[in-house]
């Protein structure tokens, strides 16, 4: 018998994907969101943490982003 689940594909580079499996490692084992880890590019992951983890994504790119100052 096959069982399926529904969930989201994400395709990433390796940093972005490390990024995501330590979000993941971080939070509490009930609410961990990766299901399957395909190869160190492609993850499956639970459909409700689309926009939590473009949320994260854009938070980390925003603090490792450099403005040249004004003046």
């Amino acid at each position: 018998m096959v069982n399926a689940i529904k969930g989201l594909f994400i395709s990433c580079d390796v940093p972005m994907a490390q990024f995501i499996v330590n979000l993941n490692a971080s939070m509490p084992a009930s609410e961990r969101f990766i299901v399957h880890m395909l190869d160190p590019t492609h993850m499956f992951v639970q459909p409700h943490v689309a926009e939590f983890i473009r949320s994260k994504i854009a938070e980390f790119r925003d603090q490792n982003s450099y403005e040249k100052p004004q003046g």
